[in-house]
């Protein structure tokens, strides 16, 4: 008996445990790249929805007016905004650009039919948005109402944003304090055009966007780059149609994609009551991009092969029902630990389609879906999302590095996904930054890394987002619940980064 249970004990030491981390061999080409991972991937969204605007980016003083909040602009300036999209969204064709200019007490109102049926006073225009830009120091991207206005209602606003010498436009933009054009390039020509946007077929827009775009005339010290609306998720049609009839006229296309658990007809997953049936079905709906990403490329490259044209992806991230108790049709939603990987494991998409990605506006920046912030009156927090931007950072206008990696399998349920995701990069001094992601909110893995032709002597530093819990989020009673810590699960052996990865973790090394 005694040597019995020698011989079980020897067999239990030696044997594997079901959660030893497993190995993942990666090999980076310290000579290839994919190209220069663009600022412009990481660009915010800020359209007049729910609390996004108003409560979010601005809050009311103690006269009752508007105002820029400080703490928000404080929070965006770390994280770096290098681009923002307004006014909207389908809120961009409710928006007439001569309703929010001048003095506020004689704005008209407009009714916000699609996000809540609220009526808003027009106290946040041209001029107030130009100011949060300049605040911001980021890239304005405007986008124009083609669904309910007019060609000439376009080339007005275009005019009054950007012509630097005498015109009727620049007349009136004087007159209301700015003498000097803003010279914004990036001009959206309409906003989901097949849907919120005119309920339109691609044949039509396609010819109303040259028409449109027509009227966008280039000025001393500025061109238009224009963005026409482009397909909803796998509508591979509208790509075609538009490439074909509208290609030799635009400068990008914007693609938009939303990442949900459940459906879009009955009912979309909880942002935070979920288990891990949800969180297997939400990055598997992530990893969807790639497969659109690829599809609508292999169109463009059909018309276009020398790729001039961008392939955008203006709105992207986690749709979830919105917060219990929330006003309806705001798109308030929580945001845990689960967001924060689906946007990781997107973002390292995007890296593998440079050729033609160059910008992208994660949905949205205040208050509204993947936010990156949510405030709830003077309080404010940083959510799980805003902290992956902030780990991702290193890789902005850094070379990609090309690299071989086996992901591995995380297994749920009979289904198999991918279980790590990646990005390398090089920097202008020449430091190699490398993000990997763990999807797997059970197993540990360990990630071998061959420094192929990479002059490496260690690890520099190393941070980590990662948690216990799979919806482990912020509240305003504990704002910093979740957020990185510095890693130092990785080291440098013989030529080989070792990595050693929790479960459900973001890691970024700086080598």
């Amino acid at each position: 008996m005694r040597l019995l249970s020698s011989l079980l004990l020897s067999a239990a030491i030696a044997a594997p445990t079901a959660l030893a981390a497993p190995t993942h061999k990666m090999t980076i080409e310290g000579d290839e790249s994919n190209g220069t991972i663009s600022r412009h991937i990481y660009g915010h969204f800020a359209e007049h929805l729910g609390r996004g605007i108003y409560d979010g980016l601005w809050k009311k003083d103690s006269n009752g007016d508007y105002i820029i909040r400080d703490d928000v602009i404080d929070a965006l300036n770390e994280l770096g905004v290098p681009n923002l999209r307004w006014p909207g969204g389908c809120f961009a064709d409710y928006y007439f650009w001569e309703h929010g200019i001048g003095p506020k007490e004689d704005r008209p109102t407009v009714v916000n039919n699609l996000w809540g049926g609220v009526t808003e006073d027009n106290s946040v225009g041209t001029h107030e948005f130009m100011d949060l830009v300049d605040e911001l120091n980021t890239e304005p991207v405007v986008v124009g109402n083609v669904g309910s206005g007019t060609v000439e209602q376009m080339a007005n606003w275009w005019q009054y944003i950007n012509h630097p010498g005498e015109s009727p436009m620049s007349k009136l933009r004087a007159e209301n304090g700015r003498e000097e054009p803003w010279n914004v390039k990036y001009w959206g020509v309409g906003n989901e055009s097949w849907g919120c946007g005119g309920n339109m077929r691609p044949e039509y827009y396609a010819d109303l966007y040259r028409q449109y775009a027509t009227f966008l005339h280039g000025y001393e010290n500025v061109k238009p780059f224009r963005i026409a609306a482009g397909a909803a998720a796998a509508d591979y049609h509208w790509t075609e149609v538009m490439m074909e009839r509208a290609g030799d006229q635009l400068d990008a296309l914007d693609l938009h994609h939303y990442t949900i658990q459940g459906s879009w007809e009955t009912h979309k997953g909880q942002a935070v009551d979920f288990d891990e049936s949800d969180w297997y079905e939400l990055m598997d709906r992530a990893m969807e991009m790639d497969e659109l990403l690829t599809r609508h490329i292999k169109i463009m490259d059909k018309y276009d092969p020398e790729q001039r044209v961008w392939l955008i992806v203006g709105e992207w991230g986690t749709w979830h029902e919105q917060e219990e108790g929330s006003i309806p049709g705001f798109l308030y939603q929580q945001n845990t630990l689960r967001d924060a990987l689906t946007a990781s494991v997107t973002l390292d998409i995007f890296h593998q389609h440079l050729d033609r990605v160059k910008m992208a506006n994660i949905a949205q920046t205040v208050n509204v879906l993947q936010a990156m912030i949510l405030t709830d009156g003077e309080r404010m927090l940083l959510t799980p999302t805003y902290h992956v931007f902030d780990m991702y950072k290193v890789h902005r206008d850094a070379t990609a590095l090309k690299f071989k990696l086996n992901r591995g399998k995380y297994r749920y349920d009979g289904g198999t996904l991918p279980a790590i995701s990646a990005t390398a990069s090089v920097d202008n001094n020449q430091r190699v930054h490398i993000s990997l992601t763990n999807i797997d909110p059970n197993q540990a893995r360990t990630v071998e890394i061959s420094l192929k032709d990479l002059n490496v002597e260690g690890v520099r530093s190393g941070r980590i987002l990662t948690a216990n819990e799979m919806n482990a989020r912020n509240t305003f009673d504990a704002p910093n619940q979740l957020h990185p810590t510095e890693f130092n699960g990785a080291r440098v052996d013989n030529g080989k980064l070792i990595v050693e990865m929790p479960a459900k973790s973001l890691v970024t090394l700086e080598l």
